[in-house]
């Protein structure tokens, strides 16, 4: 069974949501990248989306942009992400992974190549934010033939498209909080709650909520209508702030439970980290 499918049933039959945090692989690099999703494992993580660093994002903010610069700057390309997912596994990882990149990479290296190798090292999960559905046969047939996931955003501008897309999905469907790309935010799209009704209402799948939550307040605000909240910019800047720490190894440690103690916020203040 897929990893994503027994993390929500595990959850639900808690009576809990999932924390999914977004990361850009490579950033700062590769090795910190790897330290860093056993920290957020470690801190109350549940899945982690693995962000390819990409040079012409179509739905990332500035602050996601600056750490693929950082991480291109490493060459980080998808093989690297997929094998990065592999010595996570290797390092007893047990968390679902969601590969997070845009179509022109899988492209260049070949769709099957990209799906087996996604499968064979434990990947449950891509978001391909750049691919239509009215283009994605080709991508949904290998995941549905490996294994994976393919995820799909929903965003309040969706409308009569909801229901198609969500129809095609699997794993969960993720619904953007807000119009443009992502990023920190005080406020949220108006008729959100109007918006994840609607989209709870056409599917059975799990859905998550994500773009610009940045704060426990706003996980709370949340949590009692969507089954996982995305939380990304927000993460990725404070690892952007650790970065010289993460350099030195007698502050790594110390970097690494700030960007874990982080993740301890959003879950509450009731959670106490795993063993």
């Amino acid at each position: 069974m897929n990893r994503i499918d027994l993390k929500f049933a595990e959850l639900k039959a808690a009576g809990k949501n999932a924390l999914i945090p977004f990361i850009t692989a490579g950033d700062p690099t590769l090795d910190h990248t790897l330290d860093i999703i056993l920290e957020l494992e470690k801190s109350g993580a549940d899945i982690v989306e693995l962000g390819v660093p990409y040079s012409d994002p179509l739905a990332d903010g500035p602050i996601i942009q600056e750490s693929s610069g950082r991480a291109l700057r490493g060459a980080v390309n998808v093989l690297d992400v997929i094998e990065l997912a592999r010595k996570a596994r290797s390092a007893g990882s047990e968390l679902p992974f969601i590969l997070f990149t845009y179509f022109n990479p899988l492209l260049r290296i070949g769709l099957e190549r990209v799906f087996k190798l996604m499968s064979e090292n434990e990947i449950s999960g891509a978001i391909i934010p750049d691919l239509p559905m009215e283009e994605d046969s080709e991508a949904k047939q290998l995941a549905e033939q490996y294994g994976i996931h393919l995820i799909p955003l929903v965003a309040p501008t969706s409308k009569n498209r909801v229901q198609q897309i969500v129809s095609r999905a699997s794993g969960f469907i993720y619904c953007v909080s807000s119009l443009g790309v992502t990023g920190v935010r005080s406020e949220f799209h108006t008729g959100i709650d109007e918006f994840l009704a609607s989209v709870k209402a056409a599917t059975e799948l799990p859905i998550a909520i994500g773009f610009g939550i940045q704060s426990r307040e706003q996980v709370e605000r949340f949590e009692k209508t969507c089954d996982a909240i995305v939380v990304g910019s927000a993460i990725v800047r404070r690892i952007g702030e650790q970065e010289h720490r993460l350099n030195d190894e007698s502050t790594k440690q110390e970097a690494l439970s700030k960007i874990g103690d982080f993740i301890r916020e959003l879950k509450g203040t009731s959670f106490q980290p795993q063993n």
